[in-house]
């Protein structure tokens, strides 16, 4: 018996992902008088979850609509008007990949001990705004930094599988400005695209523990890491919510993306080809016809 190399590397892919999945799950759950559930029913209502938990997901949104905001009008335009610079744009978006992310902190606690320099500027707010404890829009900027690679992947993809240029020509010639064009033709067209690229972004949003530890912040990540040595099965229990989390969302916008297409109304020019070709069946209907009535007549 033959084994394809689909029934090959699915099953280890299976086995690669689940069985962590599954020894995890069964830590949180295994006690000493047996399986007990009290990580999920009771240890998730512990203090500090949900506030954490909520500040990754409001991070990990902001983050999205930062990077999409930046990064699909730029390879619309590159794509467009400056193919020149294609290879300069994917080498500075895949940048994160090659500095490490506690360089990349590093870097930005300089920026940031430039506040006490700036008191008596008017930048002193703009640090402090940053810095705010309760949504610190620092992390945003980071992250949407750490993104980057991500939604340019995704993106560039998307945009290699469309006729960008015919799409644009033609809605400008029906009248329609730069901005609708981008948002009404261009952005249905990608919408898988910016669901994949959304869905990483969000993935690494609330995994990310470097940058945030090091900045001193609390996102969901910082409070597993805070509290497993204390409580390792909540620990694991979160990780696993996270997981959930993800999942879930993933679905969700996979779902509103790949929607039921709304079935295109039938135009006069539709109805006039069919009509004529419905005719022209017709026509050669009877001239068959015609010609088999000759053949018995003649024989």
């Amino acid at each position: 018996m033959k084994f394809t190399s689909r029934a090959v590397v699915l099953p280890l892919a299976a086995l690669y992902f689940l069985v962590p999945i599954g020894a995890s799950i069964w830590f949180s759950v295994n006690e000493v008088e047996g399986v007990s559930f009290d990580a999920y029913t009771q240890g998730l209502g512990t203090e500090g979850l949900t506030t954490s938990l909520m500040l990754s997901v409001r991070l990990g949104l902001a983050t999205i609509v930062c990077g999409l905001l930046l990064m699909v009008p730029t390879l619309v335009a590159v794509a467009l008007y400056l193919p020149g610079l294609r290879r300069t744009v994917e080498i500075l978006c895949m940048m994160p990949l090659v500095v490490p992310p506690i360089a990349l902190v590093a870097g930005v606690t300089t920026v940031l001990s430039w506040e006490q320099d700036l008191a008596d500027t008017p930048f002193y707010m703009t640090f402090q705004m940053l810095r705010d404890e309760s949504f610190p829009l620092v992390l945003v900027l980071v992250y949407t930094v750490m993104s980057l690679p991500f939604l340019y992947r995704s993106l560039d993809a998307g945009l290699r599988s469309v006729d960008l240029r015919t799409l644009v020509e033609a809605a400008r010639s029906l009248g329609a400005s730069r901005l609708q064009t981008l948002w009404q033709v261009i952005v249905p067209n990608l919408r898988t695209a910016v669901v994949g690229g959304a869905v990483l972004s969000l993935a690494m949003v609330l995994g990310e523990y470097t940058v945030a530890s090091v900045l001193s912040y609390r996102p969901f990540s910082v409070w597993m890491v805070e509290i497993k040595d204390s409580e390792a099965q909540l620990s694991v229990a979160a990780a696993m919510l996270s997981l959930l989390i993800t999942w879930g969302l993933l679905l969700l916008l996979t779902t509103l993306a790949g929607g039921r297409r709304r079935r295109t109304p039938r135009t006069p020019l539709d109805s006039g080809r069919e009509d004529g070709q419905d005719g022209q069946d017709g026509q050669d209907g009877q001239d068959r016809e015609s010609r088999d009535n000759r053949k018995k007549t003649v024989s």
